[in-house]
This record gives C-alpha cells, structure tokens and sequence, in this order.
C-alpha cells in the first residue's frame, strides 16, 4: 500500500456545530457526484441526497472538453454511418484498460453504452452524429462524433470506430454537459446540494462502518463572504488550468475567507458517503511521490483536484492503488497534416506511430525521457498551414501556429544540419528519414517534448485511486473487505481509465461508476 502521507488530511476537524442528515452523501459535485446523485434518487423511495462541494460543483468536468466515451452501435454512430458492436468496443478497450478493471466490469461497461448514453440525454445531455472526417484531439463546433483514441492505429485488433460523443455546445463543451447534469439534480426534490462546503473527516462507529462526514461549511457565513469565495475562484479556474503559479495566487484569497468563516457542519449518513471528489493532479507533493515521471507536465486538474477525497478514504482504512498511472498528453494534431511527419527522440530515432492518441504518443516520450521532435518536410509544413483555419478551435489554433512558428520548430535545407540545430543525433536522423520516401526541403523539427510551455503545454491527467469493488463501487481495505457505508466514484476511485486514458473514457467512467455507487448506497 504507497505510503498514505502525502495525502492531504486539512488537518482541522470540525466538532460540534449544526447537523443534516440524509441517506446518501455524496462528496463532490462533478459528473460522477452529480450521476451518483441522480441515480440514487432515482434508487430511493422518499429518501434524501446530500451533495457538498468545497465550491460551487463543476469540478474539472466543467472545464473540460465534454466528450463521453461510448460506442457498440449508439444513435449518432448510426447517424454517421458508422458501424460498431459491443464487442469491437470491448476488444479495443481491452488492449487500453489492461488489468485496471476486471473483464466482467469492462464488458458491463461496453455493453451498456449504448443505454448509458441515452440515459445521459434523459438528463437533458444533447448529442449529435456529424463525424469529424479527420483526425484531430478535439473537434470544431462542425463536429460532435470523432475518433477519440487510437482505434485507428490498432485496426488489428479490432474494427475501428469512432466514440467520442462530444456533447453538443460550442467552444469546449464541459461545462454544457455538467450544467445540465447539474439542472437535472436541481429539478429533482430527493437531491440537495451543499455548496462551498469541504469535507474533513468521515465518521465511522466502532465496527468501522461510515455514518456521516465532518466537514466546514460557509452556508451560514455572511453574504459577502459567500460571494467574495464564490467570486474569487471563479476568476482563479481558468488560470489554475493554464497556468498553475498564477492560478495559485488568485486562489489564496479563497483559503482565507474560508479559513475566517467556515463553521463545523456534521451531516450523518444514513446509508453511505460516496467519495466523487475528483484526483490529485492539483497536489504537488503527491504528484512528486507517485508520478515523478509527470515532471514537467501540466495539471488538467482544478483546485480541488488535490487528494482530499481520496485521503478521506485512506484515512478510513481504504487501499489505494495506481496512483502512478498517469495520462501525459502529447497531441500533434491538429492539424491533420502533421500525422505526414515523423516523430524522433534525441537520438534520431522514430519514437511511434504519430497518429496514436495524444496519450499514448506522450507516455512513450515520457519513456525515452520527455524529449521528441517532429520531423517534417516542406510540403507537410506547408499543407498543415494551410488547414489551420479550418480545423482549429481557438486554443488549438493558437498551439498550431505556434508550431508552425520560429518559435516552435528549427528548419535548415538538409536533414544534418537540422538536426544539428535542433540538438539530434544526425546519423539516427538519416537513417530513419531514410525510410521516407519523397521528403522535400527544407527540414524541419518541431519540438514536442514534455516540458513547461505556455504555448504548447503537455496536460497531466491523474488515474489511479482508491480501491473499489467492481461490482458495487465500495471501498475495499487492503484485505480486500469493504468498508460498509463507504464507496468512491470517478478519479477518486480506480477504474476503467487507470490502466491506460482515451479522450472521452474518464467521462464515461464518471457517469458509470457514479451511477454504480449512488445505486449501490442507495440500496444498501
């Protein structure tokens, strides 16, 4: 069991102080708090749902892209013409989960997709079936329905198709996708959501089963400083996402106010407490002692993505494992015509297929200590600038033509002195580009190494997580007995995403495991 230390436990525990009561708690309003939520209600006859978030929920679904991983022959793929089978999902989800889940958990998922994206659009969760008809890490508002891992690298193990449902709003669609999960446990009267309430400590009674949780709460805190929090991360999200440093700054005053007004508040648990608060990207000190390998990447995490769930549930006896799976992203596209490029490491020599997804491209540069370059001719320079109009978002655009700059890439008139330049071993360089044929000077070598960048960052997903039962979401201890009253949903537990991470699989496992616990708790 890795060393339980560098998980954060807030140190102070609120006694005495007001007390709710519910049958289910659930700890953490993102897309997995907010489906437990909803399918607990949904399990329970008059039964109440307490929901807490330390903010105001959203979590790093809302800033992410929105994209659920889900396929074996859903309505958009029909749409698009796409045809796809529980099985050909299973056998490509097989060769990325590994062992992180077992076979029985990853064919239930498989096999339910199809349902589990409906049940998503009975939230009011829209998608659509325009297929994206290049190869891309997020598609334009044009398109909602694309290939989203690798299926098109690996056609040998199973018949490629595309899953990536991207809910359907523009821009980066998370925060459409939460804001209606969020609506729908709104509208329901079984669910209540305590906002800007932290969870510090589970209560458990003398056999170890957990009735309630500890937390400090604002709800009874002057209106100003309600607001000024509530304010104050806000303006902080987006820099905490793209720049960490600053990000940290702009959070400070979020802590203070806390730290002023937050009064101890008890909430019991009737039936059980459902961990969903997301990973430890944001906890540096954690990140340094499990995922070393990250180092220079940059956390896809918000502020409350620091551990604090998955402490919760070490501290209550729980087992913890893949805490050094990590995703590092390394996309080269768009635009399309980079994948016409090769991509080398330092010593010349071809690192993969480039047109895997972005993790599995970043986890082998990772390998090979975190430096890469592109090399490209000058007909793939000049095609992939020529596409970068027409196949960007905003942020994309401005990554793309940052590659495409000076800044981003050397270029020289033969392949030796680009790589002298560039700091490549020249022979290595030679001998893989003398594989390709019809190369056209100049050269040139894009720099795609792990490495701090403000223009062309390489995002950081945190994957493993508390041990669970795969049948019923509840936390195990290291014996492998559950912990009654206790379950963990998300990237606060392990799941079908910890053994290896595609664009819209964390999503997916959100809204799986969520609704899992939430059923589970609710009934027990």
């Amino acid at each position: 069991m890795p060393d339980n230390n560098a998980v954060p436990d807030n140190n102070a525990v609120p006694v005495n102080g007001a007390v709710l009561t519910a049958d289910v708690v659930v700890v953490g309003f993102g897309a997995a708090g907010a489906c437990a939520a909803l399918e607990a209600a949904a399990v329970q006859e008059g039964g109440r749902v307490i929901v807490i978030d330390r903010f105001g929920g959203g979590g790093a679904t809302a800033l992410s892209g929105g994209v659920v991983y889900a396929g074996g022959g859903t309505p958009q793929q029909e749409a698009a013409g796409v045809s796809d089978s529980p099985e050909a999902m299973l056998a490509y989800l097989r060769s990325e989960a590994g062992d992180a889940v077992p076979e029985a958990t990853l064919k239930e998922f498989c096999e339910g997709s199809v349902a589990m994206l409906a049940w998503l659009e009975g939230h009011g969760v829209p998608f659509e079936g325009s297929l994206c008809p290049y190869k891309t890490s997020y598609p334009t508002n044009r398109h909602y329905l694309y290939y989203s891992g690798s299926e098109m690298s690996r056609a040998d193990i199973a018949e490629p198709a595309p899953r990536g449902h991207r809910a359907k709003g523009r821009g980066t669609s998370g925060k459409l996708l939460y804001a209606r999960l969020a609506a729908a446990c709104a509208a329901s009267p079984r669910i209540t959501v305590v906002a800007q309430t932290a969870a510090k400590e589970l209560i458990t009674d003398e056999s170890g089963k957990v009735t309630g949780i500890q937390c400090l709460s604002l709800r009874d805190a002057p209106v100003w400083a309600r607001a000024a929090h509530a304010i104050a991360h806000r303006l902080s999200k987006k820099p905490h996402l793209y720049m960490p440093k600053v990000g940290r700054v702009l959070h400070r005053p979020v802590a203070a106010i806390e730290r002023r007004y937050a009064r101890p508040l008890t909430i019991a648990a009737g039936r059980g407490v459902i961990l969903a608060a997301g990973g430890f990207a944001a906890n540096r000190a954690m990140m340094r002692e499990h995922a070393p390998q990250a180092r220079g990447a940059l956390p896809l995490a918000t502020a409350g993505d620091d551990g604090g769930g998955i402490g919760l549930g070490t501290r209550a006896g729980g087992a913890t494992a893949l805490l050094d799976r990590v995703s590092v992203w390394r996309f080269l596209t768009p635009p399309p015509a980079l994948t016409g490029g090769v991509l080398v490491d330092k010593h010349g020599a071809k690192i993969c297929d480039q047109t895997l997804y972005g993790a599995a491209i970043g986890a082998e540069i990772v390998r090979r200590g975190g430096r890469a370059w592109l090399l490209a001719d000058s007909a793939t320079i000049r095609q992939a600038r020529g596409q970068v109009r027409g196949t960007t978002l905003w942020f994309q655009q401005i990554q793309a033509r940052y590659l495409l700059s000076r800044a981003g890439k050397v270029t020289a008139p033969t392949l030796e002195a680009v790589a002298a330049k560039a700091g490549v071993d020249g022979a290595g360089l030679l001998a893989t580009a003398g594989a390709v044929t019809g190369y056209q000077p100049p050269f040139s070598l894009i720099d795609c190494s792990v490495r701090p960048s403000l223009f062309f960052p390489a995002p950081v997903l945190t994957l493993g997580g508390l041990v669970v039962d795969q049948e019923t979401g509840q936390v195990l201890r290291e014996d492998g007995d559950a912990i009654t009253g206790l379950y963990a949903a998300g990237r606060t537990a392990v799941g079908i995403c910890s053994g290896s991470y595609v664009s819209g699989l964390s999503i997916a496992d959100c809204v799986f495991s969520g609704r899992r616990a939430g059923r589970h708790a609710a009934g027990a």
